[in-house]
């Protein structure tokens, strides 16, 4: 495994290890995990299992829910916004990935909870009230995509102007 690959793939486990460690609801590095992949791996099954794999370990540990696959679609959605970010990798298209990723996540997940849980009648009120009631978990899923990002996305390109093997394109 040439450096590159290994630096990517061990930020990507790290990333998954950081949502086993006890965090407010919803700052995790999730959509920081999908992005960094998407843009990172060149190779589009390794941006999509990579991450995936990582996700769905940790998950393991942590426990599944009803509404699982609405975050796993939310997931490879964002995956796929990070494909995007890598023709345009500048700080702010990064960020605003980050922020869209995050009205994607509430939006596809929230509807998921609406559509899977008893706690919400399957009308538009009920659809409603879903969304009314992810607001407060909205601001931090806003909190937790940023500052995962910022850590992630700085944290390679510190990494690959420091290191020069892991400058190289080759994975």
């Amino acid at each position: 495994m040439n450096t590159r690959l290994a630096t990517l793939v061990l930020m990507i486990v790290v990333l998954a290890l950081f949502r086993l460690f006890p965090h407010p609801p919803n700052i995790t590095p999730i959509a920081a995990m999908a992005l960094f992949g998407g843009a990172y791996f060149t190779n589009r099954l390794a941006a999509f299992l990579l991450p995936l794999a990582a996700l769905f370990l940790s998950d393991i540990l942590l426990g599944f829910h009803g509404s699982m696959s609405f975050v796993y679609a939310a997931f490879v959605i964002t995956v796929m916004i990070g494909w995007w970010l890598r023709e345009h990798p500048t700080v702010g298209y990064v960020f605003s990935a980050a922020l869209v990723s995050s009205v994607l996540f509430f939006v596809i997940t929230n509807f998921g909870a609406w559509l899977t849980l008893e706690l919400y009648p399957k009308t538009a009120e009920g659809l409603w009230s879903a969304y009314l009631a992810g607001i407060p978990f909205f601001r931090n899923t806003i909190v937790g995509n940023l500052g995962y990002t910022l850590l992630v996305f700085g944290g390679f390109w510190t990494i690959e102007r420091s290191v020069p093997s892991v400058r190289l394109r080759t994975c």
